[in-house]
């Protein structure tokens, strides 16, 4: 596997972006070892809240939600999947699947031996974070979803299938112009530039190019036999479980439904929709500070994190 990695130059001086990388090496099946990066806030003993983003986004998009988290005392984690980000890059489209996703950031999760997390989780970040807490389900002691889903090969939104056809059409994958077009805001070029930041050129974007075609939405996908599994776990998942999709999303609209109906732990939680598009956290983040924070302080932990 060739990987590449982005220079630290290109992260030097972006707006509203304070956080010193931390890293970790995971290991694909082939031996080949990834340098993967995230972003941490807060006290060490803190509660861990993870906070997981999509494509072709990175952890940038929770600039303004990490410092909110870490001054309310918890310990904030937010990774960048691999190939998004400061994390390792494969260079070839290939080498992108959705299993190999969950198995690198299994590792990452189990690596750090984190538990009682809090998952929030958006886009892809759901897809992924959904089948951590089905593989690991002792490390999470809570859940929200927004605008997301783990489907299972029963067909797709129009939103969906638009943005398909975007994203394998457009010869050159503008990032930061798509991330613009799911924000209910428009983004600085500040902001914009640090979107672009982690792809200097074009082979730096196999990543983001590749996961739309992954999202298994018809029954020929691969992922769909795992995703199913996943589901039986969430459906027997009665910790705290929370739905906040935001009213101005076209690619996710109406999935917290199938949340609400199957998974055990929605029962008789303050499910929410936050204002904004897609990428909810660059349009109401004081608000999923506030969010999460209520969540966590109405269903405390039984037993103390380690």
């Amino acid at each position: 596997m060739q990987v590449l990695r982005t220079p630290d130059d290109r992260f030097e001086s972006l707006p509203d972006w304070p956080f010193a990388p931390h890293y970790r090496d995971v290991v694909d099946a082939d031996g080949t070892a990834l340098r993967l990066c995230w972003a941490e806030a807060g006290p060490a003993d803190g509660q861990p809240v993870l906070l997981m983003h999509g494509e072709p986004s990175w952890s940038y998009l929770y600039r303004r939600i990490i410092p909110g988290l870490a001054g309310k005392g918890y310990r904030v984690l937010a990774p960048d999947l691999i190939g998004f980000g400061r994390s390792d890059k494969p260079a070839a489209r290939g080498d992108y699947t959705f299993e190999r996703h969950v198995d690198w950031m299994s590792q990452w999760l189990a690596g750090l031996d984190l538990t009682g997390v809090t998952l929030f989780c958006q886009d892809w970040g759901g897809l992924i974070g959904l089948r951590l807490v089905a593989a690991l389900p002792d490390r999470f002691a809570r859940v929200v979803v927004a605008n997301t889903g783990l489907p299972t090969g029963t067909g797709l939104s129009e939103g969906f299938e638009a943005w398909l056809k975007l994203s394998q059409t457009i010869p050159v994958f503008m990032t930061s112009g798509i991330v613009n077009m799911g924000c209910a805001r428009e983004l600085s070029e500040g902001e914009k530039a640090a979107y672009d930041a982690p792809f200097p050129e074009e082979t730096f974007k196999e990543g983001a190019r590749q996961f739309p075609t992954l999202v298994p939405v018809t029954p020929e996908h691969a992922s769909v036999a795992e995703n199913l599994a996943a589901w039986t776990v969430l459906e027997t998942f009665d910790k705290p479980f929370l739905t906040a999709f935001s009213d101005a999303d076209p690619i996710t609209r109406g999935g917290f439904a199938i949340f609400q109906a199957r998974v055990p732990g929605t029962k008789g939680q303050a499910h929410v929709t936050l204002p904004g598009g897609h990428f909810l956290q660059e349009d109401c983040p004081d608000a999923i500070v506030d969010l999460l924070d209520r969540f966590i302080q109405a269903n405390p932990l039984t037993e103390s994190p380690s």
